[in-house]
């Protein structure tokens, strides 16, 4: 089954082409990574894969589902991590609160229930910080934030995982962590797709890489893709 179906995929942002004529498919359940260098268009790919950039020409759909037409009912498939950079880290919330944000995501309407409750903890058990349910998330280190983000996708129970460089900045215990669990993603139905400038990080962890670079360049397994990378860096020295 496609969890992600994108032909001949072309976004224009502020009058410049960021992706040209992207071809792809994500299976399920596997781990997808996207590879490229800074401004390659992989967050690009992301947000149009979550219907919040519509493409110029081609299209994405998501299990199914077309993003541009139907947003909100993505968003009820998919657990989006975005990058820690991106985001407003010095919020007066908790670490609750945070992971609860994704019951929210899931359409959630009105007060948590105990349910949710539940839910949150699971999903920071998952990513090892049940202990940090009360603090301060702006208290937190980098790596853990970005296993506090982690948890909050996992807590909308979703059939996908997005996530944005979620390795990158982080120390060697959440980064062990946080692989720990997009391992057991695909034992669970979820698929996985992430985003990385630094390919060392796909070898022994994805399923399948594609190489990106404004088009598709590459897609294959792990050390094929790897392979094709390096000849191209060779050539390119």
């Amino acid at each position: 089954m496609d969890v992600i179906r994108a032909s001949s995929l072309t976004v224009r942002l502020n009058g410049r082409v960021v992706l040209e004529d992207v071809t792809f498919r994500v299976r399920a359940p596997e781990i997808f990574c996207i590879v490229g260098p800074n401004g390659a268009g992989k967050t690009t790919l992301l947000r149009a894969t979550l219907g919040l950039v519509k493409p110029e020409r081609g299209w994405v759909r998501v299990l199914g589902v077309d993003p541009t037409e139907r947003p909100r009912d993505v968003r009820r498939l998919v657990g989006y991590v975005p990058q820690r950079t991106s985001l407003n880290l010095d919020a007066p919330v908790l670490v609750r609160d945070v992971v609860l944000m994704g019951r929210a995501a899931k359409g959630r309407i009105g007060p948590f229930s105990d349910e949710d409750y539940e839910a949150a903890m699971r999903a920071l058990e998952a990513v090892g910080l049940a202990d940090l349910w009360d603090e301060p998330f702006r208290h937190l280190s980098g790596g853990q934030q970005q296993r506090v983000l982690l948890a909050r996708a996992l807590c909308a129970e979703p059939r996908l995982l997005l996530l944005d460089e979620p390795l990158t900045g982080v120390d060697l215990a959440s980064r062990s962590a946080i692989v720990r669990v997009l391992r057991e993603m695909p034992k669970r139905s979820v698929a996985v797709v992430m985003v990385t400038h630094d390919i060392s990080e796909v070898v022994g962890l994805a399923d399948e890489v594609m190489l990106l670079n404004r088009r598709v360049l590459a897609v294959g397994r792990p050390r094929e893709v790897v392979e094709h990378y390096l000849q191209g860096e060779g050539g390119a020295g």
